[in-house]
């Protein structure tokens, strides 16, 4: 290849920067008007774990080439949500009790550096800290040790944050920032994604039968504690087929049923394929 060929795909590269620099100032121009439209109409949040999760499952069917996935989801990670935080800003609280690294290391590729990042020492002082800042965003470890207590009881009051997305949103075993969380918010109701429901499920004691009780009414068992009243679970149920909660009502010694939450379904990007029925891998 001559230095000719050398300069001409060099001038290509700059032609591709630019647009790809004029089209982010594009999508300012329209998140602008976006800000204005919600203003006239009351506000509204600026959260859509729906659409979300639905763009960065098209962002991956559609990735091919050289440039690694860890890269392109990045990148639009940072622009999704630093846009979001352009039209209402916010912080990322986080509950690094089981370690700060891999918290930061989610929050920063989920979040960007733009984005705030404020740490706490429990599940319960993210929620407290989302409570008292509507417009702000929780992450919660998944599978953390019963020692952390139920910290999901937090959500169980009709006016309390709720669990909103599962991150992250592509799954694969190398993922840079593979730590499964859940993002806790007010609840966006217009904007939920409902494909995987989270329920509090208040039980008088553990018996050996609840795993295979709560399987068969498409749900899962994801945490367990101690609560004053006997013993509390965090319960994942697929949401598509009739109303999850009345298929725990049903269980032995449930004296309390709340939910807490929702999120997309799982998307494995090895195997381009989601499943709110593929409950057993949400531990």
């Amino acid at each position: 290849m001559n230095e000719t060929d050398l300069s001409a795909l060099r001038q290509e590269i700059d032609r591709i920067d630019l647009e790809l620099h004029r089209g982010l100032m594009q999508r300012g121009e329209i998140i602008d008007r976006l800000i204005a439209v919600k203003a006239r109409q009351g506000g509204g949040s600026a959260f859509r774990p729906r659409r979300e999760a639905q763009m960065m499952r098209a962002l991956v069917e559609r990735h091919r080439g050289l440039l690694p996935l860890d890269t392109v989801e990045g990148i639009w990670r940072i622009i999704i949500s630093t846009f979001t935080f352009v039209q209402a800003n916010y912080s990322v609280h986080v509950d690094v009790s089981g370690g700060d690294p891999p918290m930061r290391d989610s929050a920063r590729f989920h979040f960007g550096f733009t984005v705030p990042y404020a740490p706490h020492n429990s599940a319960a002082g993210v929620i407290a800290a989302v409570k008292r800042a509507p417009g702000d965003l929780g992450l919660v470890r998944i599978g953390g040790s019963a020692a952390e207590g139920a910290w999901w009881t937090g959500l169980a009051e009709p006016a309390a944050p709720k669990v909103i997305a599962r991150l992250p949103f592509v799954e694969r075993p190398d993922h840079p920032a593979g730590l499964p969380v859940f993002v806790v918010s007010k609840a966006v109701e217009d904007a939920a994604a409902r494909d995987v429901r989270l329920y509090a499920v208040q039980i008088e004691r553990w018996h050996e039968a609840l795993p295979a009780l709560i399987a068969e009414a498409e749900g899962e068992i994801i945490g367990n504690a101690p609560h004053p009243t006997g013993l509390s679970l965090l319960v994942a149920v697929a949401g598509a087929a009739g109303e999850p909660g009345e298929r725990l009502r049903a269980l032995p010694g449930a004296s309390r049923i709340a939910e807490v939450g929702s999120h997309a379904a799982r998307f494995d990007a090895a195997s381009r394929d989601s499943s709110a029925d593929a409950l057993s891998r949400s531990a």
